[in-house]
């Protein structure tokens, strides 16, 4: 009988997890285990040559996975983030650096208006244009009832996830040329939301509509949007609130094969979708849960 080999490169690890809180919004870097984002497995092959991007919440996460692969596939990439998450920023700073490729760190708190504009446009400014936008940044805080969730914290995570999304994508249409394209990440929330996590499905949900219809309306300009829905990808997200500490110990256990995600396995849809190969896609959500069949 022949034999095969492993067909993944990588065995990525399985829970159980240590307890292993932070405060929001977490680093990756203290992460137990910390997170493949594609740092030694990630190869590009030329597929975003010469495009610019504009990546929020890149410094860790699927961002700074989707950071890393742009960057190996032949783009410039400008990433948001908050001050707090700098020393997970700066070393993605050096990733895209290190493949030859412009990198632009723009700090900042994207809950305000006025933060969202500058953003956009020191972000065209210093990589000389902007033809992919990738509206990734999000806040994730559980609660078990709605009786004991705060009005300010609703609101924060309405700011983060729905309202920047908008500021940002609003400001990037001043720039965003024919041929250009629109990702946000989504979630499997938006499609099955876990009782803990009101507030945060809510604006997932949003953002999938969002994307459905603002597709329809930048069609004729020849601009694309499309978003992701990632299942349990293992993200600073989860340990900092984002999942009480007995789940973050078993996170992604539930899933078909049996573990979360790692960033680097998710990398390669927003590759896709903002690569020509995909010219004709436009207005959908591509779901990446480990197996479950979300979408």
């Amino acid at each position: 009988m022949p034999t095969h080999k492993n067909l993944n490169p990588v065995d990525y690890p399985v829970p159980p997890f240590v307890e292993q809180p932070q405060p929001m919004p977490g680093l990756a870097s203290k992460m137990i285990p910390v997170p493949d984002h594609g740092e030694k497995s990630y190869k590009g092959s030329g597929r975003l040559a010469g495009r610019k991007a504009l990546i929020t919440g890149g410094d860790s996460g699927i961002g700074r996975a989707v950071a890393i692969a742009y960057a190996r596939e032949g783009a410039d990439v400008a990433i948001g983030y908050l001050p707090e998450e700098e020393p997970d920023a700066a070393e993605v700073i050096r990733l895209i650096e290190a493949e030859g490729r412009k990198a632009i760190a723009l700090p900042g708190d994207i809950r305000s208006e006025a933060f969202c504009q500058q953003l956009v446009k020191e972000a065209a400014e210093k990589l000389d244009g902007l033809d992919i936008l990738v509206n990734n940044a999000g806040r994730q805080q559980y609660n078990e009832s709605i009786r004991t969730l705060s009005t300010e914290d609703f609101d924060a995570t309405f700011k983060t996830n729905v309202y920047a999304m908008f500021w940002i994508t609003k400001a990037a249409l001043e720039y965003l040329p024919r041929g250009a394209s629109i990702i946000n990440t989504s979630s499997v929330q938006a499609y099955k939301p876990s009782e803990i996590l009101l507030d945060y499905a809510q604006t997932k949900a949003s953002i999938v509509a969002f994307t459905k219809s603002l597709a329809k309306q930048l069609g004729k300009e020849g601009i694309r949007v499309n978003a992701v829905a990632p299942g349990p990808y293992w993200t600073p997200l989860q340990s900092s609130g984002g999942q009480p500490q007995e789940k973050v110990k078993e996170f992604g256990a539930s899933a078909p094969l049996g573990r979360p995600g790692q960033p680097a396995e998710i990398a390669a849809l927003y590759v896709t979708m903002a690569s020509v190969e995909s010219s004709y896609t436009s207005g959908q959500v591509w779901c990446s849960d480990g197996g479950t069949g979300t979408l």
